[in-house]
């Protein structure tokens, strides 16, 4: 009996492209002016692959990284070098210590418990400021008696809510940093993520922390033209079938045939992170040609329209129409839950 290790071919794949992550990073990295963006890898990097990403953006000059816990922390630190920094944005728990004193990445002091913890350790870290999100984050009430200039402190930060909305809060949590910062300094101070990024040099700061901009997502104006797509979806059809007028397709019957043609079912689904809100709103293509989602999505099958497309056949290859902010007008769905729900079976591959 052989040991060779059969390869199967995979029927839905992600095709991700480095040139376009690139861009988008200098694109931000220059709308930042003096500060310097960073990149935000949290959620695997957005589902896209923590290393790759990091070992991509690193290469072009990016030097903070950013990642929800030490997790996510420790996947990435054996590629690091003495200018790279990784600050762990979910902070430091007492079942962390043991990891996080003996690591290279830095957290991100949530508390004054998380700040009184951290400070025997005489180790860098970074302080996050409630300006009025009321997530994570230390009250500016919080900070008067603590002794921070005790510790090293590289990057006091906070996080802008709703920087995608030209509103008020904006400016307010713009001035409650501005007011922490009287009481807590460190070597860098940052606010905006990506959408933040737009609102303007008074936001900057020192460094800038991008996130769903680097992968494509536009949740500003100031973004179209400039930010690239970076996921590109593909499905392999299994099987095509014709429908006669009147006929019914798919879970309760949400599409009904007006018409005789023909359909192409897709290995792929909600499985997948191609969620229900695409039921006859998406689309595939190929070439040039839009081929029309048809029924509910189910968990590992779409039916699409091949009326236009008559060649298409068994084990052909198309692409979802998945440029975010458009996928998501489709689907009803968040541009951050679109990408970072991509599935696991997707076999993805940089180009």
């Amino acid at each position: 009996m052989s040991d060779r290790t059969i390869e199967i071919p995979p029927t839905a794949k992600l095709r991700l492209d480095s040139e376009a992550l690139v861009s988008n990073w200098r694109v931000l990295d220059d709308l930042s002016g003096a500060a310097s963006a960073g990149a935000a890898i949290k959620a695997n990097a957005y589902g896209l692959g923590a290393v790759q990403v990091f070992r991509r953006l690193q290469s072009a000059g990016c030097q903070d990284f950013y990642v929800a816990n030490w997790q996510e922390a420790a996947e990435i630190q054996a590629y690091t070098d003495e200018s790279t920094n990784i600050s762990v944005l979910n902070g430091v728990r007492p079942e962390d210590m043991p990891f996080a004193v003996t690591s290279s990445a830095k957290p991100v002091l949530n508390s004054i418990e998380q700040a009184k913890r951290w400070l025997p350790t005489g180790r860098p870290c970074d302080v996050m400021i409630n300006s009025g999100m009321n997530r994570l984050g230390i009250n500016t009430s919080d900070l008067i008696d603590f002794v921070w200039h005790e510790m090293d402190i590289d990057i006091v930060m906070s996080h802008l809510a709703s920087a995608d909305e030209d509103v008020s809060q904006n400016a307010n949590q713009l001035d409650q940093f501005k007011n922490a910062l009287r009481h807590v300094s460190g070597k860098r101070q940052s606010l905006s993520n990506s959408a933040g990024i737009a609102l303007g040099q008074a936001y900057h700061f020192d460094c800038t922390r991008p996130g769903l901009s680097l992968y494509g997502g536009k949740q500003r104006s100031e973004f179209d033209g400039i930010i690239r797509q970076v996921v590109f979806p593909e499905a392999q059809i299994l099987q095509t079938r014709n429908l006669k007028k009147g006929d019914k397709l798919g879970y309760n019957a949400k599409y009904v045939a007006e018409r005789s043609h023909t359909i192409a079912i897709l290995a792929m689904g909600y499985a997948d992170g191609y969620l229900r809100g695409f039921s006859n709103t998406g689309a595939f293509y190929i070439d040039d040609t839009r081929l029309s989602v048809l029924g509910r999505v189910s968990m590992d099958l779409i039916a699409i329209d091949i009326s236009d497309a008559p060649q298409l056949a068994e084990s052909d290859w198309v692409k979802a129409q998945f440029d975010l902010p458009t996928a998501s007008l489709q689907s009803g769905i968040a541009q951050y839950e679109l990408i970072t729900g991509m599935g696991n079976r997707f076999i993805r591959y940089w180009t």
